[in-house]
């Protein structure tokens, strides 16, 4: 009989987290990269207050969730850039939506501004983010060859846009993201989350509701075809 393994209990401890659909539920929508009240939360998941409360409270006990409160509200968001990318790589492996039509024509349209462009945590997702990827792999300011990296002209080309990345952080500058839409990767890391940073602060994408949805702004599309040479056809912006 072989040893037990001491991180097993630990492994299907996080799995059975994530195991409930309210828990699920929860932390997608925080990968928007966002705080959210319980009430929030609660409306979003479908659910009673009270039953998001215990669900949360498991959540922040086994440190998938972060908490702080303010006054009597109480704010979540997903602990760290960790759990982010564990969540939608998960949700990459589960293939949503593949083999279930949506129900309303609200899930229909939730679905399709999703998969044209959304935050993943701190980056950006979808059409849009895989689009982004690929034009900056075509032009040579990041490689895929060999894991993600930005080369010294994408550094450069950060620069001349005025956009800081942070080269002392722990976190990797760049990163590959599996995107659970487009079934490839997207930029993330330090240099993800500075990009969509700018680009929100910038006005060449705009939030789409109040969830994780994002868009290209008018000024975002020419902006991204003169700095990248990306056709918005590409990124479906309909």
């Amino acid at each position: 009989m072989t040893p037990h393994d001491p991180a097993a209990p630990r492994l299907a401890a996080l799995a059975a987290l994530l195991a409930d659909e309210t828990r699920a539920s929860f932390c997608l929508a925080l990968l928007d990269g966002r705080a959210w009240t319980a009430g929030e939360l609660a409306r979003a998941a479908g659910v009673a207050a009270s039953t998001a409360s215990e669900h949360l409270g498991k959540l922040v006990a086994g440190g998938l969730l972060a908490e702080e409160r303010q006054g009597r509200h109480r704010y979540l968001r997903l602990a760290d850039g960790r759990v982010a990318q564990l969540v939608e790589e998960l949700a990459a492996h589960a293939h949503p939506g593949a083999r279930t039509p949506p129900r309303t024509l609200r899930e229909a349209s939730t679905r399709h501004a999703l998969a044209r462009g959304r935050t993943c945590y701190d980056h950006l997702a979808g059409r849009l983010g895989t689009g982004i990827t690929d034009a900056m792999t075509g032009r040579g300011l990041l490689r895929q060859d060999t894991g993600f990296a930005l080369t010294d002209e994408g550094l450069r080309w950060f620069g001349a846009l005025g956009i800081p990345l942070d080269t002392g952080s722990r976190r990797p500058l760049a990163r590959g993201c599996l995107d659970w839409t487009e079934r490839r990767p997207h930029l993330a890391g330090t240099s993800g989350a500075a990009l969509c940073r700018h680009a929100l602060d910038a006005g060449w994408c705009e939030r789409v509701g109040t969830g994780r949805a994002v868009r290209a702004t008018p000024a975002g599309l020419r902006a991204l075809s003169r700095h990248l040479g990306l056709e918005p056809a590409t990124i479906d912006t309909e």
